[in-house]
């Protein structure tokens, strides 16, 4: 449409209309920028508090076990750097397992199959996902957390989590059965298998009323 040939007042309505969408979109454009930011803020003094209290306590463990022995802070320097050798391969494959899940599965897929929809079908396949997959806890929460990103529901996750602590394959065949019995082994799964649908849908009720 050619504006110049309507009336002066309608080429003054709109002209000003434009101006008021333009200002509308600047706005929606700003406040989202703005929100990234103040989100991206929030993260930033949560992840500050933590380092705090972390310093905190091992300022306060180390100053403990000078008063006990002033060897025993080097003896625990040591063992923590070993602890950490230890597990940092696992770590690194577990943080970049996570970003490849972000990446990698649909988040209509994951939705589909452990979504807040997902119902019983959803809640058994974490429970059995969480039953198999091997690892501590510096490998699970962040592919838990990832999973989270990409469109997992509380209800399942929850359900893997509670199936990894409770009836984590490896745990069991390694441990449990040679050290206990396979009876007593047994008896313990079969009185723990509805624990992860329970636990995950309490969780779920809770958060969604806190």
């Amino acid at each position: 449409m050619d504006v110049k040939r309507l009336p002066g007042t309608a080429r003054q309505l709109i002209r000003k209309y434009g101006s008021m969408v333009n200002m509308d979109t600047t706005r929606g454009t700003m406040n989202s920028a703005q929100g990234n930011k103040t989100g991206s803020k929030r993260r930033g003094k949560v992840m500050d508090v933590t380092v705090w209290i972390m310093l905190i306590l091992a300022g306060a463990l180390v100053v403990i076990a000078y008063t006990r022995d002033p060897h025993l802070p080097v003896q625990g320097l040591k063992a923590g750097g070993k602890l950490f050798w230890d597990i940092l391969p696992s770590l690194v494959l577990a943080f970049i397992a996570a970003g490849m899940i972000t990446m990698v599965l649909p988040r209509e897929l994951m939705t589909r199959w452990l979504g807040e929809e997902s119902g019983l079908r959803g809640l058994v396949i974490a429970t059995l996902a969480g039953t198999v997959t091997p690892g501590g806890p510096f490998v699970q929460f962040p592919i838990v957390a990832a999973l989270l990103k990409s469109g997992a529901g509380i209800a399942p996750l929850m359900a893997y989590l509670t199936a990894w602590s409770l009836l984590g394959l490896n745990r069991i065949l390694v441990y449990e059965i040679p050290m206990l019995g396979w009876k007593l082994a047994l008896s313990r799964i079969a009185a723990s298998l509805i624990f992860p649908i329970i636990i995950g849908l309490i969780t779920r009720f809770l958060w969604l009323r806190l």
